[in-house]
């Protein structure tokens, strides 16, 4: 396995990219609002997915000076083309440019996970959402046909309802799981192991090679 820092064209975006031996495929994590490549939730995640062969990136969206404008948090256009920037350097990084792409969307991430995969149909195999908000990626819901999987903690009052209505618009393969008893954050015992089994499953089974169900 081989991990190592790395900084993103055109802004010089700071990212942690790892790579298992004969990786089934890669996963970009597309973090939320107030967060960083350092949330110790998607490391977490992160980690188990590199144990069971996949290739991780974790990035920041925004630099450090950006991060003081909150209103960029929200700004899920501008998250999904910095998104698309990143997908643009893979395609052309040795280590993961031959590797079936799929996002891990957190928060307001997952939104812009949606819009980056309306945009790039043919590069995105997959797409997980953590808590998310996939109701911010507003029209561009009707345009996705990536395999989507929806988590939610089943007393993530609000946001339930807001992942029930974003499913609906969705095309293609497409599902919502409920983690019972886990708040917005997933920090109940055993909550975030569950999204770990839903998320690497659904990965699984969309990278074409990695042994699930689904491309072969």
């Amino acid at each position: 396995m081989t991990a190592h820092d790395v900084e993103i064209p055109p802004l010089g975006l700071a990212g942690a990219l790892t790579v298992p031996q004969d990786a089934t495929g890669l996963v970009v994590f597309v973090h939320g609002s107030g967060s960083s490549r350092f949330s110790p939730r998607n490391t977490h995640v992160a980690q188990a997915l590199n144990a069971r062969g996949m290739a991780t990136l974790l990035f920041d969206l925004l630099r450090p000076d950006e991060e003081a404008d909150r209103a960029n948090v929200f700004d899920i256009p501008l998250l999904a083309w910095r998104l698309l920037d990143v997908i643009g350097w893979l395609n052309a990084e040795p280590s993961a440019k031959a590797l079936p792409l799929g996002l891990f969307g957190a928060s307001t991430g997952a939104g812009a996970a949606l819009l980056a995969a309306a945009e790039r149909p043919e590069r995105i195999r997959a797409i997980v959402s953590r808590g998310g908000r996939p109701d911010l990626a507003g029209a561009a819901l009707e345009r996705v046909r990536t395999p989507t999987l929806l988590i939610v903690g089943g007393a993530d009052y609000g946001v339930i309802e807001l992942n029930q209505a974003a499913l609906a618009r969705l095309h293609g393969p497409r599902s919502l799981k409920i983690v019972p008893g886990a708040t917005h954050l997933f920090s109940e015992p055993g909550a975030l192991d569950a999204v770990i089994e839903l998320a690497a499953g659904w990965f699984e089974d969309h990278f074409p090679g990695s042994g699930g169900s689904v491309g072969h």
